[in-house]
């Protein structure tokens, strides 16, 4: 038996180092996110799922849950520790226990913790989890093609490009479809240098 068959979707797994932690999603911490709902609905430009604005973020939140009973996703809530502050949201998904793979996104982020170092803390911690706890093989992200700054993270924590979805999926609010960019990091890569390399840029 696997060691990813005795994952449990119900365990309050918490992800953290100095910087940042990482803690289970749940229905009221619409509370601590409406702020950057409110005020910051491009957050979701590039998403399917929007959560701008209460009603959207109330349900963003409930599905995400769900998806977590259902044994299919596990979102996160991210606090930043430097601020004491929620910072926005994360989450495993499509998550194949028995073929050790897994998709890691739905990631954002408040405006005021962008581009401080807060999304490398968070990868390593989620990373180091689904490779060393979960015993994953391949970490899959994925990213509108057109979304620039999510793919200069993606590649920035060591994540290699393997092509793009064309049409792949519609885009929120528009007629048009997305091209989808796909990259993954697997397990030897893991061990054999991004986890260093990403331990150094932290």
């Amino acid at each position: 038996m696997s060691t990813t068959s005795n994952f449990n979707f119900s365990d309050p797994v918490i992800l953290e180092d100095d910087f940042v932690l990482l803690r289970p999603l749940q229905e009221s911490d619409v509370d601590n996110l409406v702020e950057i709902s409110i005020n910051e609905p491009e957050t979701w430009k590039y998403s399917l799922v929007g959560a701008d604005g209460k009603e959207n973020l109330i349900n963003y939140i409930k599905s995400a849950v769900k998806e977590r009973e259902n044994k299919k996703e596990f979102p996160f809530i991210v606090f930043d520790k430097k601020s004491q502050k929620y910072a926005g949201s994360t989450r495993f998904y499509d998550i194949q226990l028995d073929y050790k793979t897994v998709q890691l996104g739905y990631t954002w982020y408040g405006s005021a913790f962008r581009g401080t170092g807060l999304n490398k803390h968070c990868k390593f911690l989620l990373l180091q989890f689904a490779f060393e706890t979960l015993g994953m093989e391949r970490v899959e992200f994925r990213a509108d093609n057109n979304n620039e700054r999510s793919i200069a993270a993606m590649k920035s924590i060591g994540c290699k490009v393997e092509g793009v979805l064309r049409s792949h999926m519609p885009t929120s609010n528009s007629d048009v479809r997305r091209n989808s960019i796909v990259l993954s990091i697997l397990r030897n890569e893991w061990f054999d240098e991004v986890k260093e390399n990403l331990k150094r840029k932290l």
